[in-house]
């Protein structure tokens, strides 16, 4: 068996699925770390732009939120036009934004610059998302949908720290890096291959079609909101809680860095549970791991025993991340799974955008085991509500299986 026949993509289809990775995760960097970790920052350029970084953190808002909003309009978008062509002009408007950059001299430019970014990006994570699972076979679509996705969140951390390693940079140094990763983003792009990424034949969402499709999305919508608000809590208060404990940044580093290990070490076999069929219970048994792991920190035990809790809610995300791109292709219907997708899409930012000050607030209410404690209560909520809808989702499912499947064009 060859490479290529190990590879859980259907035949041709591989570098398609790279591409549009390398096009997201270049336009990934650029908007993780231009504003907060520089334009946040950086004294130079806000003395330049005449800015003072409360605008910045406007800008970041109002980046997030017509992100956010246009994620559905997105997915529609890539239904009627196919990926090639709205990812094309996603990055074009994202460069376009970008090449406006040092023009933004008024806190409303910038606010209205980083709002055209957000509908340029809008396109990126449903379009790749959605291409994985139109050309990932079956028996695999939950752990592919995890490695990509992982794959490319990884330049979330490198943005940050690269852009807030350039602080002190001169700003026309930064502008270059920006549209020079945008240009790569674009060229990836424009290199996509319509034919191999058009996917099943779609239909447009009306009439039986809406209502079907409404009625398969409302169920995965507490697990869409609960990935990233579960993800995203700890971001504003992760360093507070260590102060409170009395813990270096290595020691709190390092629990990270079991819980992380252990749930990449777990992903292969929970993935392979779940795209087999098993994908509400893998979901369902994550988040109930999950729950009982931040119940633990909750109670703020001593550092040896933060490990193994970490280890425990390691295993719990290994078993979130496959379980629910598993059960997300099994539910819905692949005629109107781009729109679908990014309704879905835009739950799960309004998570990313909104859990950090759940976070802040568990804290200053309840102290270093607050977020803790509701990240429990949530994890446990939403174990409950899927150990309740199992019966649906496996219905759903032998739906899909029955529905007629088109091959990729």
């Amino acid at each position: 068996m060859n490479l290529r026949e190990r590879l859980p993509f259907q035949p041709g289809t591989a570098r398609a699925v790279l591409i549009a990775a390398l096009s997201l995760a270049a336009a990934e960097f650029v908007r993780s770390g231009l504003y907060l970790p520089y334009l946040g920052q950086s004294a130079r350029v806000q003395a330049q732009l005449d800015l003072p970084a409360t605008v910045v953190g406007l800008a970041w808002a109002a980046h997030v939120l017509t992100d956010t909003v246009m994620r559905g309009p997105a997915g529609l978008l890539i239904a009627r036009v196919g990926l090639r062509w709205a990812m094309i002009a996603g990055t074009a408007v994202s460069l376009l934004a970008i090449s406006l950059l040092p023009a933004a001299h008024s806190g409303l430019t910038l606010l209205l610059i980083a709002a055209l970014h957000g509908v340029g990006f809008s396109v990126m994570w449903p379009g790749t998302m959605n291409l994985t699972a139109d050309v990932t076979r079956q028996t695999a679509q939950g752990r592919t949908l995890t490695v990509v996705g992982m794959s490319v969140s990884s330049m979330i951390g490198l943005g940050f720290f690269a852009y807030g390693s350039l602080r002190a940079a001169p700003p026309e140094q930064v502008y270059l890096l920006s549209v020079g990763a945008l240009i790569l983003s674009l060229l990836a792009a424009v290199l996509l291959p319509a034919r191999v990424v058009r996917g099943p034949e779609r239909e447009s969402l009306r009439g039986p079609a809406l209502k079907a499709t409404l009625r398969r999305v409302t169920p995965l919508l507490p697990a869409a909101l609960m990935q990233t608000v579960t993800l995203s809590l700890f971001g504003q208060v992760l360093y507070k809680i260590a102060d409170a404990l009395s813990l270096s940044t290595a020691q709190i580093v390092s629990v990270l860095v079991v819980g992380g290990a252990v749930a990449f070490a777990c992903i292969p076999l929970l993935g392979k549970i779940a795209d087999r069929g098993r994908a509400v219970p893998v979901l369902t048994g994550g988040y109930a791991l999950i729950a009982a792991g931040m119940l633990g920190l909750a109670a703020l035990p001593p550092l040896w025993a933060m490990y193994p809790l970490a280890a425990l809610v390691g295993v719990g995300f290994a078993g979130v991340q496959p379980g629910w791109g598993a059960l997300v292709t099994r539910t819905l219907p692949a005629a109107q799974r781009p729109a679908a997708w990014g309704v879905l899409m835009t739950v799960e930012n309004a998570g990313t955008a909104l859990s950090p000050l759940l976070g802040v607030l568990a804290f200053e209410r309840f102290g270093a085991g607050g977020p803790f404690g509701l990240a429990a209560g949530l994890a446990t909520l939403v174990t409950a509500f899927y150990l309740l809808l199992r019966p649906l989702f496996a219905r759903a499912a032998q739906e899909q299986e029955a529905a007629p499947q088109d091959a990729p064009a």
